[in-house]
Formats: C-alpha cells, structure tokens, sequence
C-alpha cells in the first residue's frame, strides 16, 4: 500500500525526468504499481482510512510521484455527472479543445507539501487514449475539473510541474475566455 511515506517531493530529480513508455503487455510488476497508485487515490478519499494511515486527499496519482519513472497513472474524480475511475499505461492527450479552463481554487500536488496560489491554464476539453491493466485500449473524451486532473497527471510523465503555467508576476490574472471551474 502506498503511504505518503512513498510519494517523493518537490526538488527530487524524478519529478523532472520524462518518464519511460511501459512495455506492453505490462509485466506482473508494472500491474501491481498501477493497481496500488489507484487504491491510494480511493483510499485518500474515504475519510477512515485517509486518516487511519495519514494519507493527504488526492484525485490523481503518476508512477513518477512514487519514484517510478515509468507512464502510468491513476485518477479518481467525480464531476456532478459521474465518477472517473481510471488506471493507465502510456496515457496521451490525442487532441484538445482550443479554449482554455482553470480551475478557480488552483492546483495542488500530493507532491508539493505547500500552497502555491495561482490559476493554471488547462484546455477546457480533452482526449485521452491510454492502456488499461487488462491490456485494452481506454479512449476518454473529458471537460471539466476530469480533464484538469488527467492533464495534471500527464504532465508528471513529461517532467511537468502544474507550478510552471502560473504567471508568476501575476499568479490569479485572469485567463483569457477561459472557463473558470469549481473544485
């Protein structure tokens, strides 16, 4: 199980390295990390077992938080329609909307222990290809705070920081026409 004990911090190394494909089909190995990355992110949702073990909420986790430099990521969010439960291999944005979202409380990281206030511009709407852990090939059309979250996620597979789109003169200038979503 993973604990915040296994998610690595801000300044190490991993969080900026593009991280390696996974090989398919996926070994024993690299099934179990993707399985436990998604039951950390369920298990930091429910508040027994979050408190229990000391786990901070989150919606998303990649194997590189966990010093794994390998494509895989878990997201568990709900928007007001439904729940996004997903575990992936090799997950990539296939194409993207030209208008822009935020999300107006800003982003955090399981692996920035501080705040650091200011909008991140997102696209408001994305498409997501990846390989769930039964080999099959999963195609996500997302908006919303969902689409936020797989794109924060992918971006820690590029060496990406959700950090490095504040403007850092002006970290809440408005995005311009972009869609302002609530958390």
């Amino acid at each position: 199980m993973i604990t915040m004990e296994d998610i690595i911090r801000d300044g190490h190394p991993t969080l900026r390295k593009v991280a390696e494909e996974v090989l398919m089909p996926a070994s024993a190995e690299d099934k179990q990390i993707l399985k436990e990355l998604l039951e950390y992110v369920k298990n930091s949702q429910n508040p027994e077992i979050a408190e229990k073990y000391k786990l901070r909420p989150g919606i998303g986790l990649a194997a590189p938080q966990i010093n794994v430099s390998k494509r895989m990521i878990a997201v568990h969010v709900q928007d007001d329609k439904s729940t996004y439960s997903y575990a992936l291999f090799n997950p990539k944005i296939v194409s993207h909307s030209v208008e822009k979202s935020y999300l107006q409380s800003g982003e955090g990281c399981l692996s920035v222990d501080e705040a650091i206030p200011g909008f991140v511009p997102r696209y408001a709407r994305v498409t997501v290809k990846g390989i769930n852990e039964d080999g099959e090939e999963v195609k996500l059309r997302l908006k919303g705070l969902p689409a936020i979250c797989f794109q924060h996620e992918i971006d820690h597979l590029n060496g990406v920081m959700f950090y490095d789109y504040i403007d850092k003169q002006e970290p809440f200038k408005p995005i311009e026409g972009a869609i302002a979503v609530e958390r």
